[in-house]
Parts: structure tokens; C-alpha cells; sequence
């Protein structure tokens, strides 16, 4: 039960796969302005890198290792990673149009993201259990949801504080990225 803890926390906290591994800041920074989107893409991306990787590690195990194909691995996870964005799009197309347009791009952006096809890949080279890729599932998209939580509050507030004008916009959030990646880095090593 230690070791499904300790994969947890790694992924949430330590290896932090955006403020640590700096992957998947194309939505970080495009979705983070607005605290209400951030939430709903947090889970959003959380739930497909759970679920893509559920899948994947299925497809992996069952289909690939036996018939001898993980030489298709990549691509297979692609074609099964894209599927399931277009799916969840058009669910919250249907259910909720607010959320679908306060999103815009970025929802599409989740098929490309580089966290969600990295999860799987990096799942099934350390060859977890099937137990073990879920924790370490979740807890990446807990942590990319953390991350973009935290960025997102960041920057409703400096949007009310004395901000000089030449940092304003992108640089002041690329400085706080930086500092919350500092904060970030400070865990390494518990672990």
C-alpha cells in the first residue's frame, strides 16, 4: 500500500509533470487566466490521461506484447489518445456548451498534449501492474490540475496588483511559473 502512496505523491508532487518536467505548457499557460476554466480543464485532462492510460495499458498488455506489435506502441497510443479527446468533445459539446466555448482550442489541444501521451508510455516502460498505472494516472493529471490550479489563481490575482506595464500578460506569468517551479523543485528528492 506504501508503494501505490509513494507513485502517487511522485507524480502529484515530485515529478510534477509541468512544473517539474515543463510538459504541457501550451494549456498551461493558455487555459490558466481564468480560474473557473482551469478547474474544468484540470479534470478534464486529468480524466483523459486516466482513462487514455487505462486504455493504452490494455491495448499494450493484451493486444501489442502478445502479437508482437509494440513497435507500434506510439502510434497506437496516438490514434487511441485522439479518439477519446473527440469523444469527450463532443460529450461536453452536447452537455455543456459554456464550458465548450470557454475552452475553445484548448480542448482539441488535450489529443496533442505531450503529458497525456507521455503517461502511458512512461506506464508501460517501467512496466507498472495494472494498479499501479491507474495511481500513477491519476496522480499525473492530479498534479497537471494542481499546477494549473495554482498558475490560474496566481494570475487572477496579479490582475488586480501594480504590475509594471512591460510584464504585464505573458512575462508576469512566466516568472510565476517560474517561481511555483522553484517551489516545486523543492520536493525533489523526498522521494
Amino acid at each position: 500500500m506504501m508503494e501505490y502512496f509513494t507513485l502517487f505523491v511522485g507524480a502529484v508532487l515530485i515529478n510534477n509533470f509541468v512544473l517539474t518536467k515543463f510538459l504541457g505548457l501550451c494549456i498551461f499557460f493558455g487555459v490558466s487566466k481564468n480560474l473557473n476554466a482551469s478547474i474544468g480543464m484540470g479534470f478534464a485532462v486529468t480524466s483523459v490521461i486516466t482513462m487514455s492510460t487505462v486504455l493504452a495499458w490494455l491495448l499494450y498488455n493484451f493486444v501489442l506484447v502478445p502479437f508482437g506489435l509494440t513497435f507500434l506502441r506510439t502510434i497506437s497510443f496516438v490514434v487511441l489518445i485522439a479518439s477519446f479527446v473527440q469523444l469527450l468533445e463532443i460529450i461536453i459539446k452536447k452537455q455543456s456548451p459554456t464550458l465548450y466555448n470557454m475552452w475553445g482550442i484548448y480542448l482539441m489541444l488535450i489529443a496533442t498534449n505531450c503529458i497525456v501521451l507521455s503517461v502511458p508510455v512512461i506506464s508501460v516502460t517501467n512496466e507498472y501492474g495494472f494498479l499501479e498505472n491507474l495511481v500513477f494516472a491519476v496522480g499525473s493529471g492530479l498534479g497537471f490540475a494542481l499546477a494549473l490550479i495554482l498558475m490560474a489563481s496566481c494570475r487572477e490575482k496579479l490582475d488586480f496588483a501594480d504590475v509594471p506595464h512591460a510584464l504585464k500578460g505573458t512575462p508576469i506569468a512566466f516568472i510565476v511559473a517560474g517561481m511555483l517551479s522553484l517551489a516545486f523543485l523543492g520536493f525533489s528528492g523526498m522521494i
